[in-house]
């Protein structure tokens, strides 16, 4: 979804095909261009009207893109959600990265969402960086990823308990006027987003970061899941959040870390803080392939008892 340049990839495009077959590999992949714009916003809506009207769609999409709530229109965002829930009854997983500028800052020193990321109906994918930048090894929330309240859309019920445990127990919330704790939480998983390769029309590309990047990792992983289960006659895994916030341990979990925010010359620079459990930083964690494996496999096993994953 977005603009591309007529005969040329946008590095944006070639990060996201790149990381979702790499860690997707060997799963057939689609590359998905939806022109024109709605109102100054992506064409979310055509999209995914135009997802429906396949016979056979991807099972899982990855989307990089996004815009402040406080410039879509509600009806526009509501009508939206109706195609999010379509899909996710139909088996599709439907993947957001949660933006680039951390908690955000709006003029008025509030917090700034992003959407689709707010959306109940949506899997949000934040993002993490190494903390020894040069080795692999423990992870913190990465200042860039996007996470917050959204100030539209309610908390849903599947994740009210564990990001309560996190608006319990933080110490360092922000004043409660700079977000909406009663708001959907955002984001739910994370992976790493700093760092990267990227191979833009034959040139190699050093250094790109983002949530873009975190967002196609975690769709592959999720891919991976769905080939398991389908290959043991069970159903895709649709919409995942429910089966993610119920099974945390299939996360590992990130505890150190923040993300931006406003006033940058005072606390609020930082706008939350990653901790044990939920956080607006790095949401439940970077999928644990193994254990996340055995999650889903095992809780469609309840209703089709077919195949168990060994411990």
């Amino acid at each position: 979804i977005g603009d591309v340049p007529g005969g040329l990839s946008g590095i944006e495009a070639s990060l996201d095909t790149q990381y979702i077959m790499s860690t997707g590999n060997n799963i057939t992949t689609w590359f998905w261009y939806t022109a024109g714009r709605h109102e100054q916003q992506e064409p979310f809506l055509q999209w995914l009207i135009d997802l429906s009207n396949e016979e056979n769609p991807p099972l899982v999409n990855s989307a990089s893109y996004s815009d402040k709530e406080r410039t879509v229109d509600p009806d526009y965002m509501k009508r939206i959600n109706v195609e999010f829930m379509k899909a996710g009854a139909r088996g599709l997983t439907l993947l957001f990265a949660s933006g680039d500028d951390g908690a955000g800052c709006q003029e008025n020193k509030r917090f700034e969402p992003q959407w689709p990321s707010t959306s109940p109906y949506v899997t949000t994918v934040g993002g993490t960086a190494f903390i020894h930048p040069f080795g692999i090894g423990e992870e913190e929330g990465y200042d860039i990823s996007g996470g917050g309240f959204s100030d539209v859309f309610d908390m849903p019920d599947y994740q009210k308990d564990l990001v309560a445990g996190f608006l319990g127990t933080s110490e360092k919330l922000p004043p409660d006027d700079y977000y909406r704790p009663t708001g959907r939480g955002y984001p739910d998983i994370a992976a790493v987003s700093n760092h990267y390769w990227v191979v833009n029309n034959h040139v190699p590309v050093p250094g790109v970061l983002g949530t873009s990047a975190s967002c196609p990792v975690v769709a592959g992983i999720l891919a991976h899941i769905n080939d398991y289960r389908l290959r043991s006659n069970l159903p895709p895994l649709g919409f995942v959040n429910p089966l993610l916030y119920k099974n945390p341990e299939a996360m590992t979990d990130v505890t150190q870390g923040y993300n931006a925010g406003c006033d940058l010359s005072e606390y609020y620079d930082r706008g939350f803080y990653a901790q044990k459990g939920w956080d607006p930083v790095t949401g439940l964690g970077n999928p644990n392939f193994p254990t996340m494996l055995k999650v889903a496999m095992n809780a469609a096993l309840k209703t089709h008892a077919k195949y168990q994953v060994n411990e």
